[in-house]
């Protein structure tokens, strides 16, 4: 006897668990597994673009802390690039190495993140990511050091920072740096070769090459897939040039891969901290731009090496107190536009931990 039997429609969100945040994922199931999928966001919406058009340059700084604001750091080192480079602004020696120490530390957060989550979704309910926030409370507690934030730290400045690191802001970063290696081995221990980890990942999710680039993809989602393409090193800004350090890349482009990228990618982070911490040049800090800036008619845009993928901003002046264009390209967004490819044929239980490997903050998807 045949059975008639009807694909099974399933709205995970916009408040499941497995979506960080109020994402909304419609999925059309044959049984537990996935036939399509209608990725669907919006609900964090704040029309932070249009708001920053009716600001000033120096007012919208915030604005970039509650995008990625697990790592508001970086969004600000983006946008005041974009401005410096629209208004022709040049910072000092120590500016541009404190910009690097601070991006570079948010990089081994997001990754402490992206990894804690994914494990937690494979069913590994605490001790991964407890372990890898026992990391990051460090680096939360360094940058409470240094601007009296935890989360949104409105801390750099067009021109420079909003002010100097304090005495014990070093020692306590040469702390870190020279023990995260040994914690980074560790997670290698409990994770790499961790048998459920293998057989969850391996294989699941794969993102092919060509698809990675036609969509646009960037960070560990396309390094993953086997493209060495890293803004550090293919669009080097700031002093990044300075630096010896490696472009960790995966051969499949599966979940494995991507957890491994990350993982490699915060010992080159390390890397990259220990080089800057020796070679910290004395000198000022406070920005030397007025707040009322008015940049020439014109149109910037500056990209960095984001801990999701290439975070950008383009700005247009038309010679007035606040940007005409306010734009931003947001990684995360170009990254989940493969969700369905990479999700159509795997179960229920698969898709979350795929999602979880792109690794998403609704704060800059939707913005």
């Amino acid at each position: 006897m045949d059975l008639d039997t009807k694909p099974l429609v399933v709205n995970f969100g916009p408040h499941h668990p497995s979506t960080h945040g109020v994402f909304r994922m419609r999925v059309i199931l044959d049984g537990e597994v996935v036939v399509d999928l209608e990725p669907i966001f919006g609900y964090l919406h704040r029309g932070i673009e249009k708001l920053a058009e009716g600001r000033t340059y120096t007012q919208n700084i915030p604005f970039t802390d509650r995008m990625e604001y697990r790592v508001s750091m970086v969004n600000n080192f983006a946008y005041v690039l974009a401005v410096e480079k629209l208004a022709g602004i040049e910072v000092t020696e120590r500016v541009e190495y404190l910009r690097v120490m601070f991006a570079e530390l948010m990089r081994i957060s997001s990754h402490l993140t992206a990894v804690g989550f994914l494990m937690q979704e494979m069913g590994a309910m605490g001790t991964p990511l407890l372990y890898m926030y026992r990391e990051r409370e460090k680096l939360l507690d360094l940058t409470d050091m240094v601007c009296g934030q935890r989360l949104t730290h409105n801390y750099m400045r067009i021109g420079g920072l909003s002010h100097d690191i304090p005495p014990e802001f070093l020692p306590a970063a040469k702390r870190f740096v020279r023990e995260m290696p040994g914690f980074i081995d560790e997670y290698d221990q409990l994770l790499k070769d961790n048998e459920i980890v293998l057989a969850r990942t391996k294989g699941v999710g794969i993102l092919p090459v060509d698809m990675a680039i036609n969509n646009s993809c960037s960070g560990p989602m396309l390094r993953a897939s086997g493209v060495p393409w890293d803004i550090r090193k293919a669009d080097p800004y700031s002093v990044y040039d300075r630096f010896d350090f490696d472009i960790p890349i995966g051969t499949v482009g599966d979940v494995y891969d991507r957890y491994r990228v990350r993982i490699e990618e915060m010992r080159q982070s390390v890397r990259i901290l220990e080089q800057v911490l020796d070679q910290i040049p004395p000198g000022e800090v406070c920005a030397k731009a007025p707040n009322l800036l008015r940049p020439p008619k014109g149109e910037a845009y500056a990209h960095i090496e984001a801990g999701t993928g290439e975070l950008g901003y383009y700005l247009v002046s038309d010679g007035s107190i606040a940007p005409y264009r306010f734009r931003v390209r947001s990684p995360e967004l170009l990254n989940l536009a493969v969700l369905r490819e990479i999700s159509i044929g795997w179960k229920v239980g698969d898709l979350v931990v795929i999602l979880g490997s792109i690794d998403i903050n609704l704060g800059e998807v939707d913005r």
